[in-house]
């Protein structure tokens, strides 16, 4: 206990329990009215998807994104919009932003198999196949009787998705 006489010890110590009180994934607290308002830059960035114009999409979900980093499923069309638009460095950025969000859902209800078929889906399009793979199998061996996660399983539709042509348009 020595050391804790100096003042670097008091600091070395004060980082310990830092780093281990902060250990774990940590989901930020989003109040209704911001998830409302992603809610709402969401469909502004559908319409504008549906008019191909790539920059605002990626605009008004790089915004829903920054209140609801919670949101995979906003990440995923971040990154769409952004390797539409040949920005691909950025494109991954977003779709690491879609694993942390899945991250923390498997963290936090390890029980839903859904989540861990999303994971499997957000590692394939950042190229991470053969992880993604290796996910899928223990997400097989966790759920064995789930009826989705069989049928992905045994449809093969993972080996479906990676060839199909809007999967490849957008995947890293």
């Amino acid at each position: 206990m020595k050391f804790l006489r100096k003042p670097m010890g008091w600091a070395a110590s004060f980082a310990a329990i830092a780093l281990l009180a902060g250990c774990g994934p940590k989901r930020k607290e989003v109040s209704d009215r911001e998830r409302k308002e992603a809610a709402h830059l969401a469909s502004e960035a559908q319409f504008a998807l549906s008019l191909k114009d790539y920059a605002r999409t990626e605009s008004l979900l790089a915004k829903a994104v920054e209140l609801t980093p919670d949101a995979a499923p906003l990440w995923i069309s971040l990154g769409s919009a952004r390797v539409r638009q040949g920005k691909k460095d950025t494109a991954k950025t977003a779709y690491l932003g879609a694993l942390k969000a899945y991250d923390l859902e498997i963290a936090e209800k390890p029980e839903h198999p859904e989540s861990w078929l999303k994971k499997v889906y957000v590692l394939a399009l950042l190229g991470r196949t053969d992880e993604a793979r290796s996910f899928l199998e223990k997400t097989a061996k966790k759920f064995p009787d789930t009826r989705n996660v069989k049928q992905f399983v045994e449809a093969k539709q993972f080996d479906r998705m990676l060839a199909d042509p809007i999967f490849k348009d957008i995947a890293l």
